[in-house]
């Protein structure tokens, strides 16, 4: 029997992922990747190493669930080292604990390695703190992608009235809907807005900032399109102070001795 790794490779910037992911790749007979991946994490996989593309885009599928799922198994079954490679934090809206209960199912032996999630990455490289000693003591983050054949199932009433800051995942689609809810359920209008598109990527991310009242005009108007997190709250304010990624992208840590 083989092991599969179920590992976050971080938000996108390749130097976050954690040491630990890293060596999950050098190891891996099979490694399974998803779309969002940094591409150049695949560098340190071995020559030898099968790579696997099962990434999804909005309506399309490279690779269902269920193949996804009876891949990692069917590796594993043969003695292979399988690493999972996905997108920030594998149970943060990553379906991790979903492969997981497989791979359990099957008896096959599994670890899990967290990653760093863009609910927090993102805001971070955008000068944005998620929570702030004076304006944010509550921190949320939400999916605003609804199931398909699902009714809504998040409480917007509660998100809107008794959390602070707000970090909604996949949810420029249904933007209009998300703040139609926050304002209907009391959130006010002036309440600022930024949707951060391809955070902590050097040469991709853009940040747009706004208001509850503004932000779906901003939107269309700068053609901001998933991968994004919107982030609302208070702290989006700090922006106009502690940007820093930018227009400063950060070089690459060189490690000696």
């Amino acid at each position: 029997m083989g092991k599969v790794y179920i590992v976050g490779a971080g938000p996108g910037d390749v130097d976050l992922i954690t040491v630990k992911g890293l060596r999950c790749i050098e190891c891996a007979d099979v490694i399974l990747y998803d779309r969002l991946i940094n591409k150049e994490l695949l560098n340190y996989a071995r020559q030898d190493a099968q790579l696997i593309f099962c990434g999804k885009l909005p309506q399309q599928h490279a690779m269902i669930q269920e193949h996804i799922n009876q891949t990692l198994v069917s590796y594993a079954q043969q003695g292979l080292i399988v690493t999972r490679l996905k997108g920030g934090d594998p149970f943060v809206f990553g379906r991790g604990a979903e492969e997981a209960e497989v791979l359990a199912k099957h008896h096959i032996p599994f670890e899990i390695v967290p990653g760093i999630t863009s609910g927090i990455a993102a805001p971070a490289y955008a000068g944005i703190p998620v929570t702030h000693r004076d304006l944010s003591s509550s921190f949320a983050m939400v999916t605003g992608h609804m199931q398909e054949g699902k009714d809504d199932a998040i409480r917007w009433e509660s998100l809107a009235k008794g959390i602070d800051t707000i970090a909604i995942y996949m949810g420029v689609g249904n933007l209009p809907y998300i703040r139609q809810q926050l304002l209907k359920y009391g959130r006010e209008e002036g309440t600022p807005v930024a949707v951060i598109h391809w955070g902590t990527f050097a040469d991709k991310q853009k940040t747009v900032t706004g208001t509850l009242a503004t932000i779906e005009e901003i939107v269309q108007t700068e053609n901001i399109q998933n991968p994004s997190i919107i982030l609302v709250g208070e702290v989006v304010a700090l922006r106009e102070t502690i940007h820093w990624f930018e227009h400063n992208s950060p070089q690459p840590i060189q490690v000696t001795g």
